[in-house]
C-alpha cells in the first residue's frame, strides 16, 4: 500500500487546496460575474497556469525525475545533487529570459491567445495589463516544479502538493480584505496571483533544504545530463501539457462569443476538483514510483504499480463523474449562482460541466498512463498521441462551436481525451509494456455497475430536491449537501456489495502504515 499512501498524501492536501479553490471562485463569481472584467482575468490567469501546467508540472517533471531517480539509484545522492545543480542553473536562465520576453511581447500574444477580444478594445487593453501582472507566476511555479521534482523523486511528498493551497488561501485574503475597497479588482487579482507564486516557491525551496537537497547555484552550462533532459523535454511539452493544449485551444475559439470564456471557467473549475485529487496524484506519485524500480530491475512490481493505480484511479474516478454529470445543476446553482452570476449564466455553465464530467476518466488516464512512458525516458510516443489528440480536439471543437458553442469545446475536449487514452493504452500493450491483470477487469466492471446505480439514485433525488434551488441559500446548500453526502455514502455500501472494493482495503489505506511490505496484491 506504500503506493496509496503517497496518492493519499498527494490527494489530501490537493483536495485541501481545491476545496479553497471552490472557495475562491464562490467569492469571485458575485465580483466579476462573466462580464469583460472576468473574461480579461480569467484568460490572464490561464496564460501562466497553462505554460506551467505544461512546462514545468508536464514536460520538466516528466524529463527530470526518470533522470533524476536513475542518478539515485545508480550513483547516489551526490551525483544526483549535481545534476540537480546543472539543471536548476539553466532552467533558471532560460524562466528569466522567457518571463521579460512574454512580458514585453504580451500585446501581441493576446492576440494569439484571445483573438477574439480585439473587436472591445478596452477589454484587450485590460487583459494585456493583467497578463503582464501575473505573468512572472509561471517562473515560480516552474522553480517549484524543480524542487517539487527533486522532493517527489525521494519519496517526500508533503511539500509540494500543500504548496498551493498558499495560492488560494492569498485569493481568498485579498478577495475578502482589499477587493471591497477598490474599483480594480482584476488588477488586485492579478497581484495576488505573483505573490502567490512567489511564496509556493519559498515552501518547497525550503522543504529540499531541509531533506538535505539544499542545492547550490553554479554558472549555467550545457553538461551531458542536462542536454539529455532537454532532449527528453521538447517532446513532452506537447505530451505531458495535452490537456492545457485543449484548454487554451478552446479559449481562442470561445474568445469570438461573449460570455463563453467565463462559462468554460466556472465549468473546468468544478471537474478541476477530482481531476486533481485523483488524476494529478496518481501522475505525481506514479512517475517516481515507477522510475525508480524500472531501474532497480524490478519490471513485475513496475507492472503491478500500473495496475494497482489504474483500479484505485478509477474507482475514485468514475463515481466522481457519474455524480458531476447527474448534479451539475445544483453544484453550479449553488456554488455561483449570486451577484453577477445569474441564473441565466448558471444555465449556459450547467452543460459545459456535462460534457466535461463525460471526459473526466479520461483525463485521470492520460496521467495515470504517461508516467508508464516517461520512466522509460520515451517522451516522444506520447508527444505523437497528443499531436493526434490536440488534432481532434481542434476539428471537433471548430465544428461544434456554431452549433452548441461553448458546450461543443468542451465536448470536443472530452472526446480527444478518450483518444488519447486509447492511443497510450495500446502502445503501451503492444510493446509489452502493460496488461490488464485478472483482478483489474473483475474490478473494473464492479466499479462501473456501481457507479451507475449510484448516478440513478442521485438522479431521481435530484429531481425531488429540484425545488429547493429556487429557495434561498441554505436550502440551495442543504439540497446539494444531501446528494453529495448521499452519494458519497451510496457509492461506498455499493462498492462493498458489489464488490468494487473490501473494507479490508480502506482499513488498511486509512492506517497509512509505515515501512510494511506490500504483498503482490497491494503493489
Amino acid at each position: 500500500m506504500g503506493l496509496l499512501r503517497h496518492v493519499a498524501t498527494v490527494s489530501g492536501w490537493t483536495a485541501g487546496s481545491r476545496v479553497l479553490g471552490f472557495l475562491r471562485d464562490v467569492l469571485i463569481a458575485p465580483v466579476l460575474g462573466t462580464g469583460p472584467v472576468a473574461d480579461a482575468f480569467f484568460v490572464a490567469f490561464r496564460f501562466p497556469n497553462m505554460f506551467r501546467r505544461i512546462f514545468a508540472e508536464g514536460a520538466f517533471n516528466a524529463a527530470f525525475v526518470p533522470l533524476f531517480a536513475r542518478r539515485l539509484e545508480e550513483e547516489g545522492e551526490a551525483a544526483a545533487r549535481r545534476f540537480a545543480e546543472e539543471t536548476l542553473a539553466v532552467f533558471l536562465f532560460v524562466l528569466l529570459a522567457l518571463t521579460v520576453a512574454a512580458m514585453a511581447a504580451m500585446p501581441w500574444l493576446m492576440q494569439v491567445i484571445a483573438p477574439g477580444f480585439r473587436d472591445d478594445p478596452g477589454k484587450f487593453a485590460l487583459t494585456v495589463q493583467l497578463s503582464v501582472i501575473a505573468f512572472p507566476y509561471l517562473m515560480f511555479m516552474a522553480l517549484m516544479a524543480f524542487f517539487g521534482g527533486v522532493l517527489n523523486s525521494l519519496y517526500r511528498f508533503q511539500a509540494a502538493a500543500a504548496a498551493p493551497i498558499l495560492l488560494n488561501v492569498f485569493f481568498i485574503v485579498a478577495l475578502l480584505g482589499i477587493v471591497p475597497f477598490t474599483e480594480r479588482p482584476g488588477h488586485v487579482l492579478a497581484w495576488t496571483v505573483a505573490a502567490a507564486g512567489v511564496a509556493q516557491f519559498l515552501v518547497v525551496a525550503v522543504a529540499a533544504r531541509r531533506a538535505g537537497m539544499g542545492l547550490r547555484l553554479p554558472l549555467p552550462r550545457i553538461t551531458p545530463g542536462v542536454r539529455r533532459l532537454v532532449v527528453l523535454m521538447i517532446p513532452g511539452v506537447l505530451s505531458a501539457g495535452v490537456l492545457q493544449l485543449n484548454l487554451i485551444i478552446g479559449t481562442i475559439i470561445a474568445s469570438f462569443r461573449d460570455g463563453a470564456v467565463s462559462y468554460l471557467y466556472y465549468a473546468d473549475r468544478i471537474y478541476q476538483l477530482p481531476l486533481g485529487v485523483i488524476g494529478i496524484a496518481f501522475g505525481v506519485v506514479l512517475l517516481p514510483e515507477l522510475s525508480r524500480k524500472l531501474r532497480a530491475g524490478d519490471h513485475d512490481q513496475a507492472l503491478a504499480s500500473l495496475n494497482r493505480g489504474i483500479e484505485f484511479a478509477m474507482l475514485l474516478t468514475l463515481p466522481a463523474a457519474a455524480a458531476i454529470a447527474v448534479i451539475a445543476r445544483p453544484i453550479i446553482v449553488v456554488l455561483f449562482e449570486r451577484g453577477a452570476f445569474d441564473r441565466l449564466a448558471s444555465e449556459a455553465t450547467v452543460p459545459a460541466l456535462v460534457a466535461f464530467a463525460l471526459g473526466l476518466p479520461a483525463y485521470v488516464l492520460v496521467k495515470v498512463f504517461q508516467p508508464a512512458f516517461f520512466a522509460r525516458e520515451d517522451t516522444v510516443t506520447p508527444l505523437r498521441f497528443a499531436a493526434v489528440s490536440v488534432a481532434v480536439n481542434i476539428g471537433l471543437s471548430l465544428a461544434l462551436f456554431p452549433w452548441l458553442a461553448h458546450v461543443g469545446i468542451a465536448l470536443a475536449t472530452a472526446v480527444a481525451a478518450w483518444g488519447n487514452v486509447a492511443l497510450l493504452a495500446l502502445c503501451l500493450a503492444r510493446r509489452g509494456f502493460w496488461r490488464a491483470d485478472a483482478r483489474l477487469g473483475r474490478r473494473l466492471l464492479r466499479i462501473l455497475l456501481a457507479s451507475a446505480l449510484m448516478g440513478l439514485g442521485l438522479w431521481l433525488a435530484a429531481a425531488g430536491l429540484d425545488p429547493w434551488l429556487d429557495a434561498g441559500l441554505g436550502l440551495k446548500a442543504a439540497a446539494l449537501l444531501l446528494l453529495v453526502f448521499g452519494g458519497l455514502g451510496a457509492f461506498a455500501l455499493l462498492a462493498l456489495a458489489t464488490g468494487a472494493s473490501s473494507l479490508a482495503e480502506l482499513k488498511d489505506l486509512l492506517r497509512r502504515r509505515r515501512g510494511r511490505p506490500a504483498g503482490p496484491a497491494e503493489a
